[in-house]
């Protein structure tokens, strides 16, 4: 099925779910799709993570913005925050099942990326 067969097929539902700005979906696609959401997520697709290798892998994200994103994420029920009972202190951050199951989603979108990010910013700068 076409992308455009599948979008008027899903319309009504886009219309009413996804388009108007108070739409709870609209919320939450826009908690997933911000650039550093995506970033945190694919870096936890492959394993669970803490905090210094998350900040390691999505370069020049601050401090205050991983917090942000990890919280919402959480909030979300998309990633699960583990804390030990450790000294020095020590949280693991993972995907959900529902955030694997997102995850699974992005990964094709972060291919096509990544297969067509110089030609677009040569089309770009050109």
């Amino acid at each position: 099925m076409s992308v455009s067969n599948r979008v008027t097929e899903l319309r009504r539902r886009f219309d009413a779910e996804i388009f108007p700005a108070q739409c709870p979906s609209r919320m939450v696609l826009d908690h997933v799709t911000s650039k550093w959401g995506v970033l945190v997520l694919a870096a936890l697709a492959e394993e669970p993570r803490r905090w210094g290798e998350l900040r390691r892998i999505a370069e020049g994200i601050s401090e205050k913005m991983l917090a942000q994103t990890l919280k919402t994420l959480e909030r979300d029920g998309l990633v699960h925050r583990e804390a030990h009972p450790v000294i020095p202190p020590r949280v693991d951050y993972s995907l959900t099942s529902r955030g694997e199951e997102l995850a699974a989603l992005l990964v094709p979108l972060l291919a096509w990326v990544i297969d067509h990010a110089d030609e677009i910013v040569t089309t770009e700068q050109g």
